[in-house]
């Protein structure tokens, strides 16, 4: 008897471990209040951390929780990462001479078919004899007869 399993489903879907929040999406917050915290303890003036704290949480908060047509937000950050280190333009290096590019582009000469010669098929008499040679084992010879 076979066994059955039962196959995953949604393997796309994060786990939530704190009501609707990820895994993923508390890390990043997590990360995110302690860098707000170290500037909070190492700048003393209340300015500067506003400056500074107000865009790193607007950062933070982007990246844990926006989507862009489905995906979170760092992978449309690291796919525009990697978009803008390719290069834009593709440029050809036309070291060949046109010289060379006619000699690969003539066409070769190649030898002309010689069309297979077919044998005419054999008459049925002759074709019935073969067969009866064939299925005797060559015990029968049609030489033999007309003699």
């Amino acid at each position: 008897m076979s066994q059955q399993f039962v196959v995953p489903q949604f393997l796309d879907v994060e786990t939530k471990i704190i009501g609707p929040v990820t895994m993923r999406q508390f890390l990043i917050l997590l990360t995110t209040l302690l860098i707000e915290f170290l500037i909070y303890r190492f700048v003393l003036n209340i300015v500067v951390v506003i400056v500074l704290g107000v865009p790193i949480l607007a950062l933070g908060v982007i990246f844990a929780f926006a989507k862009v047509n489905g995906q979170g937000f760092h992978f449309v950050v690291l796919n525009m990462v990697q978009t803008l280190r390719k290069p834009m333009a593709r440029v050809w290096d036309k070291s060949l001479t046109e010289a060379q590019i006619r000699a690969m582009l003539k066409r070769e000469e190649k030898e002309p078919v010689v069309p297979t010669v077919h044998k005419d098929l054999p008459e049925s008499k002759r074709l019935s004899e073969l067969a009866l040679i064939v299925n005797t084992g060559g015990v029968y010879n049609p030489q033999q007869k007309e003699e």
